[in-house]
């Protein structure tokens, strides 16, 4: 794979677990091309491809649009999707009803466009509804998640200032006889790879011929 970046036949691969994000130039490679390098990486790997359709492809919890310029993110759901959860009539805790509306601390995390967040907001209190929830306590659980994220991200900001860091640029295991000689003190060593995100994605071409694939282990597919 890192001769296919360095070719820039491949312009951005990430995995998360067995499900593949893959860009790549349509003048140089195909998604049949990049789809039997995968998969002749280990003969015991079984990938299905899910190409990008009208500029659109699902991947994970996104839905990524490609609109001129720009990306756009939405959530995705599977067809599969039923609004089913624990009833409020049910004889279960309280917290383990709650549990069920783990949707929206996905919404208010993932940087989806505004048009999105209305939309699955609408699909989460219709949701409610149907399962014999009232409003108030879902606006209350949504509040209640905002002000925690809102929290967490004022703590790790000042921690992060409040800190003195030093970066080095990572080339070798030999770079720790340098870092080494801070221990004990408050200073904060960062690493720096040679081979970063941005030096990959900095010449890409501006151009419609950029095509978006997932792939997927067929045993994670459902």
């Amino acid at each position: 794979m890192k001769h296919y970046l360095e070719n820039r036949d491949i312009i951005y691969y990430k995995r998360y677990m067995d499900d593949l994000l893959i860009i790549f130039d349509q003048r140089k490679t195909n998604e049949y091309t990049t789809h039997i390098i995968i998969i002749n990486t280990d003969e015991h790997l079984e990938f299905k491809i899910f190409r990008e359709e009208y500029k659109t492809t699902n991947y994970l919890d996104p839905s990524i649009n490609r609109n001129h310029n720009n990306v756009d993110l939405s959530i995705y759901r599977k067809p599969t999707y039923i609004d089913v959860t624990i009833h409020f009539s049910s004889n279960h805790p309280y917290d383990e009803k709650l549990a069920g509306f783990h949707y929206i601390n996905r919404m208010i995390t993932m940087p989806i466009i505004e048009q999105a967040a209305k939309r699955e907001w609408n699909t989460i209190l219709i949701m409610a509804q149907n399962n014999g929830f009232r409003e108030h306590l879902i606006h209350r659980l949504r509040n209640k998640l905002i002000a925690e994220k809102d929290r967490i991200t004022l703590t790790q900001t000042k921690q992060y200032y409040g800190r003195k860091w030093a970066t080095f640029t990572y080339h070798s295991p030999s770079i720790y006889k340098v870092t080494n000689l801070f221990k004990g003190t408050k200073l904060k060593i960062d690493f720096r790879p040679t081979n970063i995100v941005y030096q990959q994605l900095s010449q890409k071409p501006k151009d419609s011929n950029i095509s978006l694939n997932v792939m997927c282990n067929n045993r994670s597919v459902r």
